[in-house]
């Protein structure tokens, strides 16, 4: 039996595993149990091994990599079409191995554990930021039912409450008081936890050589950085720039047939949480832009003949570019920077 690529569907408890020689034919049809998976692979001559990128992937990628095998994770989507009828874990098995024979397959970074750690910081720090969104929006409705209006903006909340409590003359009932106290207390308890994980996360950033090379760029601050060096990696698995920014959703759909290519808007395809904070970037050095005198001219330019969220868009899909570039090619950022001619 020569195995030369296997395909594991990955749970909590039993594995599948499916192995095939070199001709594609099946040699292994196996079920693991979690304590079983090591001690089988590290007794295996190392091989290819393919896995879906789902929950507990990365960890396992590195402890088989650490036996010596080359493993490949495969985006669920790209996995499906091989299924063959119904769906099982022993299918999904064979339709993982049998997708990553093909040439072309595009594959997932594996992430290391200082990639993944701060990465966890950054699901945190998402998850209190919406939190803390959800709560003031709660508050506002809240007073609003006795027709007290606030602003939009948590900063006018932390203004506006203390006065409405202490007013007497807006015959709010004690209980209500009472409650509107504790949720506004329980807003500025996930707003310190907000802040408490951003200070670690710059921290992070300060240590961190390509995200401090990253910070330069404009739009781009330790938030994004941060966030962008621990998802990509190593930037030479992308051949270009082009290819990052379709891995992030950044370039156009197409429906494309008989010669007539048709663009769409984009794809929207990979982490939406780092394209919404490269999106969120670009917006802020097109409102700095606005106000100066002499922008720059390729910004300039968009801005005229179109509107500012295509502009947004466009300068954040550069900016992936840029960053592409500089990681890929250690460069430091350089303004206005033209590339030579061929």
């Amino acid at each position: 039996m020569k195995l030369t690529t296997i395909g594991i569907d990955l749970a909590k408890s039993v594995f599948q595993v499916h192995g095939a020689d070199e001709k594609g034919k099946a040699v292994l049809k196996k079920q693991l149990k979690r304590a079983q998976m090591l001690a089988f692979f590290a007794n295996l001559t190392p091989c290819r091994i393919g896995m879906e990128a789902c929950g507990s992937a990365h960890y396992w990628a590195r402890k088989l990599q650490a036996l010596g095998h080359t493993v490949q994770l495969i985006a669920p989507q790209y996995v499906k079409p091989f299924v063959k009828r119904n769906k099982n874990d022993a299918a999904d098995a064979e339709a993982i191995c049998e997708a990553m024979t093909r040439p072309n397959m595009p594959a997932v970074p594996i992430k290391n554990a200082s990639q993944q750690a701060i990465l966890s910081v950054h699901r945190a720090r998402q998850g209190f930021v919406k939190t803390r969104t959800a709560q003031a929006n709660q508050i506002r409705g809240l007073l609003a039912e006795f027709g007290i209006v606030i602003p939009k903006g948590i900063g006018h909340i932390a203004k506006r409450v203390p006065e409405i409590l202490e007013d007497g003359e807006n015959d709010l009932p004690g209980s209500f008081r009472q409650l509107v106290e504790r949720l506004v207390d329980h807003l500025k308890e996930l707003d310190r936890q907000v802040s408490e994980l951003e200070a670690q996360i710059k921290l992070w950033h300060k240590d961190n050589s390509a995200s401090k090379k990253l910070e330069k760029i404009p739009g781009i601050g330790p938030i994004t950085a941060s966030a962008m060096v621990a998802s990509i990696g190593d930037a030479r698995n992308f051949k270009n720039g082009r290819q990052l920014a379709a891995w992030l959703g950044m370039v156009p759909r197409q429906h494309s047939t008989g010669g007539k290519s048709t663009l769409l808007g984009i794809s929207k395809r990979g982490d939406t949480y780092l394209r919404t904070l490269l999106i969120h970037g670009a917006r802020a050095v097109i409102r700095v832009a606005e106000r100066k005198p002499s922008p720059d001219p390729w910004l300039k330019n968009l801005l005229a003949r179109r509107h500012k969220n295509v502009a947004a868009v466009a300068l954040a899909n550069k900016s992936v570019r840029t960053i592409w570039a500089l990681l890929a090619h250690d460069r430091d950022y350089e303004p206005g920077y033209a590339r030579a001619a061929a």
